[in-house]
């Protein structure tokens, strides 16, 4: 990214977290970050496209901050709840932006279909990861390996998690549900 388009993406952050979704106007991204409205469409088609953007930067911060170490927990099941409480935690911290990211995620906005499944292959990835006892790095190396049954849990807890995430943003629920809800399905789908 270039430097109007980081300047582009941290204004949105900036309305978003102030005010959530509805601040996200192009024409007050632009005005804020002091660039031309064209600028803002040469390099972003929607406010759900800087938006992810946003989330991209945020995911690739978590999964660095996640390292190299293994995930901490001595089963599949203790590393999947620190694996979802490090993403919840990042959204639940800054509501109005946590919700403005999961209104884009959610939008249907074919300019970014390959970047939120890009986002959710990389949480799938992070809980496959988890489920075998690894390092956040390992999943970049995966290759035809992976067991079908792992991907499989693995997509259906991030699918749990992110229908509990768009509960949360739209208050039909508090933020521990989201873990509450990935704990009682992990519970069902990994043996003990």
């Amino acid at each position: 990214m270039d430097e109007r388009a980081k300047r582009i993406v941290e204004t949105a952050v900036a309305l978003a977290e102030r005010d959530g979704y509805q601040a996200v106007r192009l024409r007050d991204v632009a005005a804020t970050a002091q660039v031309a409205l064209g600028t803002v469409y040469k390099r972003f088609s929607s406010k759900e496209e800087i938006l992810i953007a946003a989330l991209e930067q945020e995911v690739e911060k978590l999964v660095a901050k996640m390292g190299k170490k293994p995930i901490p927990g001595d089963t599949p099941h203790e590393r999947i709840r620190f694996v979802f409480s490090a993403v919840s935690k990042g959204f639940v911290r800054r509501p109005n932006l946590g919700k403005a990211l999961v209104r884009s995620l959610a939008s249907g906005d074919p300019n970014i279909t390959e970047r939120v499944a890009s986002f959710h292959g990389v949480i799938t990835a992070l809980v496959m990861t988890a489920i075998r006892g690894g390092t956040p790095s390992d999943q970049e190396s995966w290759g035809g390996d992976v067991d079908e049954r792992e991907r499989t849990i693995a997509s259906i807890l991030q699918n749990v998690w992110f229908a509990s995430f768009v509960g949360w943003a739209g208050g039909l629920h508090d933020a521990e549900r989201l873990i509450a809800d990935v704990d009682k399905t992990a519970e069902l789908l990994l043996p003990a």
